[in-house]
């Protein structure tokens, strides 16, 4: 990999936090993104340290922030090794992510304790995707609703447990998914939304009375929205329907149209809408991989190069690669662009609050960068200014 300090890209189009920019260019130093140039603007001459990629009219956009994923390239967060975490890391830019958050599932307080330790000594490594933290899904979750989470580890909230975990991750918790309606009197979420934890309701089988409630309290999220969880009914609109009213909710998408249908996908983007929308992968160890049998949280399951399911044919997480979600995000009718930059980059930044350093293209940010086609076809990934992917002409 080429780990160039100082780069000059030329000849793209940039679509910048504030602004589309044709013909423009951009200089990364240290890791960040120091200039950005109009075609007017553009300078005629460079100091030698630049290395120079010239765009040839392609696009560049912020990089991908994967806010759910568990595992990928035979590896789990819950295997709990830095090895682990290299390995997952290093092959996401192949998909555009170049960070994301290390998400963990329910299982013995001991396996989730060795998890949030081994995270909170990772660092980051040149030319991989960041770990910018931990995504906590369960262990305080509705049984009924319980998915791929083995249920013999489902547990109530409990804020002391919870502030144990916290600590022993070095404060990365970012992101919790949990059943509100197990909070009968609110404290746990009001806690975790004092303390500034992103909230988001999942594998749970609250209706929509129980999710406003849950708002009010401090739930900011739906976690793989349609999936485990109550759906819409004509006399109850349950949580998907919460999605679809409540403004101050952003919503998780797994848009591989398996999770979720094509059909539903146009439906939930024309009410829910590009800005508060996240889309993730939930993606386990099998993508990048053959079909066959791995595991998920102690349990078997069977990936055949489409989906990845439990024996009983329950769904269990899944092999999509963010790329290909953002492409079929595209497909559908009135979105743009700029709405699945919304979508894969600045709305998780925002909802983990990280939107200082990443998630747009801006004088000061990381320089984690995507140079794709007009097709989202990538063709470079940058990870804080190292090129970590290059594409096949």
């Amino acid at each position: 990999m080429n780990n160039q300090l100082s780069l000059y890209i030329k000849n793209v189009t940039i679509y910048a936090e504030d602004r589309m920019i044709e013909n423009g260019g951009l200089m990364i130093e240290e890791g960040r993104i120091s200039k950005i140039f109009t075609d007017k603007e553009k300078p005629e001459s460079y100091p030698s340290r630049f290395k120079i990629l010239d765009g040839q009219g392609l696009n560049v956009v912020p990089g991908f922030i994967d806010g759910h994923i568990h595992g990928a390239n035979g590896s789990d967060v819950m295997d709990a090794t830095e090895e682990a975490l290299d390995q997952i890391a290093k092959v996401l830019p192949k998909e555009g992510t170049t960070s994301f958050l290390a998400t963990t599932i329910t299982q013995s307080t001991e396996n989730i304790e060795r998890a949030l330790r081994n995270v909170a000594s990772y660092r980051n490594k040149d030319g991989f995707a960041d770990i910018i933290g931990v995504h906590l899904e369960g262990p305080f979750i509705e049984p009924s609703k319980k998915g791929a989470q083995p249920i013999e580890h489902i547990k109530k909230p409990d804020i002391d447990l919870f502030e144990r975990w916290q600590a022993l991750s070095n404060n990365k918790i970012k992101t919790i998914t949990m059943a509100p309606e197990h909070d009968e009197d609110g404290s746990f979420i009001r806690h975790l939304a004092d303390a500034g934890v992103n909230v988001s309701a999942g594998h749970t089988g609250t209706d929509f009375a129980g999710m406003k409630e849950a708002v009010s309290r401090g739930v900011r999220q739906v976690t793989h929205l349609c999936n485990a969880m109550s759906g819409i009914h004509h006399r109850d609109i349950g949580v998907v329907g919460a999605a679809f009213l409540l403004e101050e909710l952003r919503a998780e998408l797994i848009a591989d149209g398996i999770h979720v249908a094509p059909e539903m996908l146009q439906l939930i983007y024309e009410n829910v809408g590009s800005e508060r929308l996240i889309l993730i992968t939930d993606a386990m160890r099998a993508k990048c991989l053959q079909a066959g049998n791995y595991d998920l949280g102690g349990q078997n399951v069977f990936v055949d190069g489409i989906r990845a399911v439990l024996e009983d044919g329950t769904l269990a997480g899944s092999i999509l690669k963010m790329g290909n979600g953002v492409k079929q995000m595209l497909k559908l009718d009135g979105v743009l662009f700029e709405d699945v930059i919304a979508m894969a980059s600045m709305n998780p930044a925002k909802q983990i609050g990280v939107f200082d350093r990443k998630g747009s293209i801006k004088i000061g940010k990381d320089a984690d960068l995507l140079v794709v086609d007009d097709q989202f076809t990538i063709k470079y990934t940058l990870c804080r200014g190292t090129i970590a992917y290059e594409g096949e002409e």
